[in-house]
């Protein structure tokens, strides 16, 4: 995903098949600085992806012929894009689902205007803060050495120095893959929570101060006393390990 400089007006795609919530949506958005382009179904959407530096997508789920659940779904396996959904009040399970696919946060409908612009917003801003070069190496397969640990990133395999495999679940791996990518790089909380996009309902229900207390229980010697993954007071953790790629 392109990082945008702060002057440069953030470049949004917005598809409902609503007109008159296309039309004011764009108007108001437009209004604030951001440049939008509206699309009214899931096949106008993907044309328009062939052709435009985009910067985040405003998703509605009910749509007809192709859903939003199915674009997120291809958007999460060709971009790194940032996504919100627009999600009918009363589908809780609608919206699981999304998170559960990788959006970045949702909006029930009906909502004031300022309250997705506040959204918008936010997900730009933690996007622009990523570390520049995620999004090119992000999907490769590598296999990494720290601190007498191998990492398989395309098994999502974690081996100990003794040749064990030892078990994480999705999140714990997503969180570890975001660790090893960025060594001595201090990442906030919401960059980890961009970071482990794909994020599971497990990921994004839960703290990453969760997460990472029950990752250091299975890689630090001592827990209590972390060498690897350490906190930044103020500022979210950093991994302290030298990592190295492996042939």
């Amino acid at each position: 995903m392109p990082l945008i400089a702060e002057d440069t007006p953030a470049h949004l795609l917005l598809v409902d098949d609503h007109r008159d919530i296309r039309e004011t949506l764009s108007r108001y958005l437009d209004r604030h600085g951001l440049r939008v382009t509206a699309a009214e179904d899931a096949a106008a959407a993907r044309r328009v992806l062939k052709t435009a530096a985009l910067d985040l997508v405003v998703l509605d789920i009910m749509m007809p012929g192709e859903d939003g659940l199915s674009l997120c779904r291809h958007l999460r396996e060709t971009t790194d894009l940032p996504v919100i959904f627009l999600t009918a009040l009363g589908e809780p399970t609608d919206r699981v689902v999304g998170l559960e696919m990788g959006a970045d946060d949702y909006v029930a409908k009906p909502f004031e205007p300022r309250e997705l612009l506040a959204r918008v917003k936010a997900v730009l801003r933690r996007s622009r803060s990523l570390p520049v070069d995620y999004a090119r190496r992000r999907g490769e397969s590598a296999r990494v050495a720290f601190d007498g640990w191998q990492l398989d990133l395309g098994r999502r395999e974690l081996t100990g120095a003794d040749g064990v495999a030892v078990s994480l679940s999705t999140s714990e791996f997503l969180l570890l893959e975001a660790f090893v990518r960025h060594p001595g790089m201090v990442l906030s909380r919401d960059q980890l929570l961009d970071l482990t996009k794909g994020r599971t309902a497990d990921v994004f229900d839960r703290s990453i101060d969760n997460q990472v207390s029950r990752l250091r229980r299975k890689v630090e010697a001592d827990p209590r006393n972390p060498a690897m993954i350490k906190t930044v007071w103020g500022g979210g953790y950093c991994f302290a390990a030298t990592v190295r790629e492996l042939p």
